[in-house]
């Protein structure tokens, strides 16, 4: 290849370059909003199925929006209004206990409990460490100063994160008002020849999401009520906490609800406000529940939301909590079952032509 004037390829590729980092530059600087489109229309995905059964109903697509918002506002206002009051008491509770923990902690009754329960771990050595930091940290005004801040930043977080759920619930009523029409001019983009393949299989990738953002919701629910459940029977500390705590939990997949057990169990150790016994006896309870939920409930809830192999489940999770955290643990594994269909439908058929 002969070039004719190498300052014009130089300017070209560079503008090239340039135009490219300037592109990536941009998603950077917009990851945010993407992510608040992304959970919107993962939400909006969620709630289609239930609208789509109220359409069926001769109710019109307005009507079975803003029934379907009615009854999921109503349905959180009313759990709020339920929970908060006896959040608030055994929140005052667990404060009340402050001066009882720190007492254990400084005679050592505590670390003495904690090394009976596991015995493998050398607690006093972990104990001396934080406490060296923590020392460290107070006698250091620069730290403080910076921990100063870091209240700050965690203050605008929070008001930031507000604004966010406010933001993605807007976007969540647009979507799913505009869910039909969005799809249609989407699939007006294709060509005429494949439209009726790419809607096929768009429609079954929109259902499987809805209906795993569904199955999400009602394994966590499960988990949440048998929790405060059994919770309360034995008598076990801030009941109606920790079940919140299992229901949060519980939304994330794959590792949701192992994590909320351990939190419970951790907290069902400490000596002033609980007991060994009660620990192991709900440690007993949840590693029953995971096993009942893994092989009996998950199934019969999941089981026609989306199909993936155990290993592409635990590779998808992983990817996605690392690419978006929390948001990007729970759209993981609808994209990995999206990409799969895509798979067995259009690209193993088109490779068994060739």
């Amino acid at each position: 290849m002969k070039i004719q004037n190498a300052f014009r390829v130089g300017l070209v590729g560079t503008l090239g370059v340039g135009l490219g980092l300037l592109i990536l530059l941009s998603i950077t600087q917009l990851s945010t909003i993407l992510t608040y489109i992304g959970a919107a229309l993962f939400l909006a995905l969620g709630l289609d199925p239930a609208i789509a059964f109220l359409e069926r109903h001769k109710f019109p697509r307005w009507a079975a929006i803003l029934t379907v918002l009615c009854v999921v506002v109503g349905a959180v206002t009313g759990l709020v209004f339920a929970i908060v009051p006896v959040i608030a008491a055994q929140a005052q509770q667990l404060i009340d206990q402050i001066p009882g923990i720190t007492q254990l902690v400084v005679t050592g009754a505590l670390v003495d409990n904690i090394q009976a329960v596991i015995p493998a771990i050398n607690v006093q050595e972990v104990v001396n460490t934080v406490t060296k930091f923590i020392n460290d940290f107070v006698s250091d005004p620069v730290k403080v100063l910076a921990a100063a801040g870091g209240v700050l930043d965690f203050a605008v977080k929070f008001a930031s994160g507000i604004f966010g759920v406010i933001i993605v619930l807007i976007l969540t009523l647009y979507f799913a008002a505009s869910l039909p029409s969005t799809k249609r001019a989407l699939y007006q983009l294709v060509p005429a020849s494949k439209r009726e393949r790419f809607s096929d299989i768009s429609e079954q990738i929109t259902e499987s999401v809805g209906r795993y953002v569904v199955g999400q919701v009602s394994l966590a629910f499960v988990n949440g009520v048998l929790s405060f459940i059994f919770l309360s029977i034995i008598q076990a500390p801030f009941p109606a906490v920790l079940a919140l705590f299992a229901f949060l939990f519980s939304l994330i997949p794959l590792v949701g609800t192992i994590s909320g057990s351990i939190l419970i169990v951790l907290i069902c150790l400490i000596p002033v406000i609980s007991s060994p016994l009660t620990a192991l006896v709900a440690a007993i309870y949840y590693i029953i529940y995971m096993q009942v939920e893994a092989y009996v409930l998950s199934p019969r809830i999941m089981n026609r939301a989306v199909s993936v192999p155990a290993s592409v489940v635990v590779i998808a999770a992983l990817a996605g909590g690392s690419l978006l955290g929390i948001l990007g643990a729970l759209i993981a594994i609808p994209v990995a079952a999206s990409i799969l269909l895509i798979i067995k439908q259009v690209v193993i058929p088109r490779q068994n032509e060739l």
